[in-house]
């Protein structure tokens, strides 16, 4: 078995399976009242025998998390964790496994519907509020200087918080000619302190500059479609040009890269998945990523990619699949 698609283990050792799984169920609620009651008192003993190893691995990958600093000044961590069709159980607990694991990024959006998910297990994690970067999005339906204003206003009651770190249009939406004033509209949330830094997703470059030559403001990042075989180039050369991070969507094309003859061998070579050798390509390419997994062992392995690098043959040998199918 080749080790891009080897299989992740739920837990250090199979004598923790129960005390990991029992710990989920009891976090989530998804564990019975009386079980609950019983077992919650042993959860801080379990977890004892290998906290010390689990928090130093974790403080490692906080400390090695890379950061990126915005165009309006503000940090970003440059790996998160996304939700887009994760159910709201799903999203719940992939979230806690995150940030107990060292994520501290997660993004959201209004058409997800798993908002309220989202504000449930940062609360459970007992995270500071200024440590975690949350991102939502403004849906298409709700786009318009007053109606997205509203949006956020719904948005922020159903994650709890009093403020979101990023708020992003999610499309353009081009036939509803309504993104300009929803961009100032943006402007004026940010003004609030409501949301502290705006972008956009999927926009083209004729829709960024068109925003940014009315309103004088550069969206901080511009969150498109992109993974290895969908590279996007010349829109990442446009965002260089204007100052805007580029973001990714979809970093591992849903599963399809991960199966490449190309990218297998290379995983080999440093001996790790191959959703990990993709990840790392994003972020040496200086690109914010924020995979996706309803699993928890995927959560932590995606995150998995800070004690490696690729050299400049394995960089170049992902660059040459940019437009295969």
């Amino acid at each position: 078995m080749s080790l891009h698609n080897k299989p992740i283990p739920e837990s250090p050792s199979s004598s923790k399976i129960l005390p990991e799984i029992c710990r989920r169920r009891f976090m989530t609620g998804t564990l019975g009242v009386g079980a609950g009651m019983i077992l919650a008192p042993l959860f801080a003993g379990a977890q004892n025998a290998f906290a010390a190893d689990a928090a130093k691995k974790v403080s490692d990958f906080v400390t090695k998390q890379p950061w990126v600093t915005l165009n309006d000044g503000r940090k970003m961590p440059q790996l998160g964790l996304g939700v887009w069709r994760l159910s709201s159980e799903e999203a719940k607990v992939s979230m806690i496994e995150a940030l107990a694991y060292g994520y501290r990024s997660v993004d959201t959006a209004a058409i997800y519907r798993n908002e309220e998910a989202v504000g449930e297990a940062f609360r459970a994690s007992g995270q500071k509020r200024e440590d975690v970067f949350i991102t939502t999005k403004v849906w298409n339906d709700e786009q318009g200087f007053d109606a997205s204003q509203k949006a956020l206003d719904k948005s922020l009651k159903r994650l709890g918080l009093d403020y979101v770190d990023l708020l992003l249009i999610h499309w353009p939406v081009p036939q509803q000619n309504l993104y300009s004033e929803t961009w100032r509209a943006f402007i004026q949330m940010r003004e609030k302190k409501l949301a502290r830094s705006i972008g956009v997703s999927n926009f083209n470059e004729e829709q960024l500059k068109q925003i940014i030559s009315e309103t004088k403001v550069t969206p901080v990042l511009n969150q498109v479609q992109l993974h290895p075989y969908m590279q996007q180039r010349a829109l990442r050369a446009v965002h260089d040009a204007l100052g805007i991070y580029t973001q990714a969507w979809s970093p591992l094309a849903q599963g399809k890269v991960i199966n490449d003859p190309v990218i297998g061998k290379i995983a080999e070579k440093h001996r790790k998945t191959a959703a990990q050798v993709v990840i790392r390509w994003h972020l040496q390419s200086r690109i914010i990523v924020i995979p996706r997994s309803s699993k928890p062992a995927r959560v932590r392995e995606n995150f998995d990619v800070f004690d490696f690098t690729l050299d400049a043959e394995d960089m170049k040998a992902i660059e040459g699949l940019d437009g295969k199918a």
